[in-house]
């Protein structure tokens, strides 16, 4: 029998990257979050509706009052010496303001930039930026 499974390894410590944001964004902790992106950062959450400054900031902070669990998995990696671009799967669990929980899933488009200082930071953030996506993420049923 053959063992069709394959190891995928991706350059530039971006999977220890990836791995260390998810650990902080489901710390709940929105300024250590927000220290993984760069100051002039796009996040596009919400398709068609990219936030940068601190409406990006903003919107984090209130997102993260639905007590979001993230997991995540890089799917593609392209690392160049100071800038990487991530196709990741991922998915969250939110409580809704009701107390119901709700189960979404997605694959995200990244670009990176690792600064002088040798740490990467998030420049672009489409969590639905694959066209893969179906227009909105249906809820997984549970």
């Amino acid at each position: 029998m053959t063992d069709n499974t394959a190891v995928t390894q991706h350059e530039g410590g971006v999977e220890e990257h990836l791995a260390h944001y998810t650990r902080v964004f489901n710390s709940g902790d929105a300024d250590a979050i927000n220290r993984l992106y760069s100051d002039d950062a796009v996040s596009e959450w919400e398709l068609g509706k990219p936030l940068t400054g601190q409406a990006r900031k903003d919107a984090l902070a209130e997102f993260l009052t639905l007590k979001p669990r993230l997991t995540t998995k890089i799917r593609q990696s392209h690392v160049t010496a100071t800038t990487a671009f991530l196709v990741v799967d991922w998915t969250m669990e939110t409580t809704n303001p009701d107390g119901t929980k709700e189960l979404v899933k997605g694959i995200g488009t990244d670009v990176m930039h690792r600064g002088e200082e040798g740490e990467w930071r998030y420049v672009i953030d489409v969590p639905l930026g694959d066209p893969r996506n179906a227009e909105e993420p249906a809820p997984i049923s549970e």
